[in-house]
């Protein structure tokens, strides 16, 4: 059973020593766990001065580093935390600022943004966020003074942050998530891992989103741990950081990995004298060629672990050894009760496929003002996630993929992951995303974006001929297409859904 040593992002703060690291960033002194104590009241009090307190939502637009990470834990203090994605158009920030009712918007002084003319439109406030000596150190400034309906230090059950669904086939669904749901994520990411205050993360995902946000700085800090945030994902700038910083682990999307791989042969006396622990992926299925190619380059464990943005994040993970992790699976419930649902709302025994179902202390209660969406979502307490997989005689889970990405061809059905994994076996192949392309008597025809090892000259009849040894007919893909880079969303996960109409293919 997990210990749950607080259920606000205040009590999870006092996990660490008072002069002990907590917030980092590569060439910039620590942030002691006992100056984010003390920048948390701080950041209390200033919005409080401000009018904004309890419920009230405040939108942050800031690059990725330890401003971010501090900004997210002491907000949350205080209200309710919206970080957004710094790369949005105007429109995009209009519409996020307005769906979320955001009483304020923070960006980092000096930051040009179109978030700061989308805010004025509405009359939101722009609160300014001015960088101190420490990483992660700040103070507020804004002209506007208030008193909230609510001051003081959020609770268990408020609002601790609102995030966006990636609305790839409808509108966008708002996830609020309590102060008890995101602490106990933290936690349970921690656990999974057996973080220790000696522990250090190197982020270089992206703060505006749920992996970095609590798989890497919150469990860390709840862990009384310490966490160096980069500035985001640079495959070139990484292991100068991880050689300065020298984390103990890492956690990132299999894109990123893939991309780490192929700079590893040149930085191999840097990675021999790290002490790294473990390396940790999520948000996306982890090819098993490159967990094992990971393990083979880095000498340590490779974690798979299994998350969504409605379950605060981690659901399932592999556990370290001496325990088995298992290449292709996504491990065991590592928080949340896990298990297999029939569309009617059966629960089946393992080994039988169905969607994959949620439920306990940090999963949210639903989305925001969308009851169609929740009927859909939750069944006799179940959150159904939109993931197909099955679970093994020992608790281990694996996925077949999202049910909206099962392509259906003709009435049989085919995991793209299945396809994904075995075409990675083929030896000119980089990286692949198997996918749906229109066809007009099947429906769906079975697809594959390739990217091509260096210097490789696999060709389509190559890599169809491959895969009709190890698939059945109707799982090979008709089409092959050969690209420098395959298409990837703000956080670095490729994009199965609507690939077809980016490359204008029909069948």
């Amino acid at each position: 059973m997990t210990h749950y040593p607080a259920d606000t992002m205040t009590g999870l703060l006092a996990a660490g020593g008072e002069d002990a690291p907590a917030i980092g960033a590569p060439g910039r002194p620590w942030l002691t766990h006992g100056g984010l104590r003390a920048l948390a009241a701080q950041t209390i009090a200033s919005l409080n001065a401000m009018g904004i307190g309890r419920g009230d939502r405040v939108a942050m637009v800031l690059p990725n580093g330890p401003e971010m990470a501090a900004l997210f834990v002491t907000t949350a203090c205080a209200a309710t935390t919206a970080p957004l994605n710094p790369a949005y158009k105007a429109d995009e920030f209009d519409f996020y600022l307005s769906d979320l009712n955001a009483k304020a918007l923070v960006v980092m002084n000096g930051m040009e943004t179109p978030a700061r003319a989308a805010a004025a439109a509405r009359g939101i406030p722009v609160v300014e966020l001015v960088p101190g000596d420490a990483a992660g150190a700040f103070t507020l400034v804004s002209p506007v003074t208030g008193t909230p309906a609510l001051p003081g230090r959020t609770e268990a059950q408020d609002v601790a942050l609102v995030l966006h669904t990636s609305g790839t086939t409808a509108r966008p669904k708002i996830v609020p998530l309590r102060q008890i749901n995101v602490t106990a994520s933290g936690y349970h990411v921690g656990e999974a891992i057996q973080l220790s205050p000696d522990d250090v993360c190197l982020n270089i995902m992206p703060l505006f989103h749920i992996h970095g946000l609590i798989a890497a700085v919150l469990s860390s800090l709840a862990a009384g741990a310490s966490v160096s945030c980069t500035s985001g994902f640079n495959a070139f700038k990484f292991f100068a950081a991880y050689d300065a910083e020298r984390p103990t682990w890492f956690t990132a999307v299999p894109t990123m990995h893939q991309t780490l791989l192929g700079l590893a042969p040149r930085n191999k006396e840097l990675i021999a004298r790290g002490r790294l622990r473990l390396i940790r992926s999520s948000s996306a299925s982890l090819p098993p060629q490159v967990m094992m190619e990971l393990e083979d380059v880095f000498r340590v464990p490779v974690i798979e672990s299994y998350g969504m943005t409605e379950a605060a994040h981690q659901m399932a993970s592999n556990p370290l050894p001496p325990r088995a992790h298992f290449p292709g699976s996504v491990g065991i419930a590592a928080g949340p009760d896990v298990a297999i649902m029939t569309e009617a709302g059966t629960l089946l025994p393992p080994g039988e496929l169905g969607e994959i179902v949620i439920r306990g202390r940090n999963v949210t209660q639903g989305y925001e003002n969308n009851p169609e969406a929740n009927a859909k979502a939750f069944t006799d307490g179940w959150f159904r996630t939109g993931d197909e997989g099955y679970l093994d005689p020992d608790g281990y889970l694996r996925l077949t993929g999202r049910l909206k990405e099962i392509i259906n061809r003709g009435g049989e059905k085919v995991s793209p992951l299945e396809v994904d994994n075995v075409l990675m076996d083929h030896p000119d192949v980089a990286q692949v995303l198997t996918f749906a392309m229109p066809h007009a008597k099947l429906g769906e025809e079975v697809a594959a974006a390739v990217v091509l090892r260096e210097g490789a000259t696999g060709n389509e009849h190559s890599i169809r001929d491959f895969a009709a040894q190890r698939l059945a007919a109707f799982k090979v893909p008709r089409r092959i297409v050969f690209l420098a880079e395959i298409p990837k969303g703000a956080t670095g996960k490729l994009m199965r859904i609507g690939l077809a109409a980016k490359l204008g293919l029909s069948a």
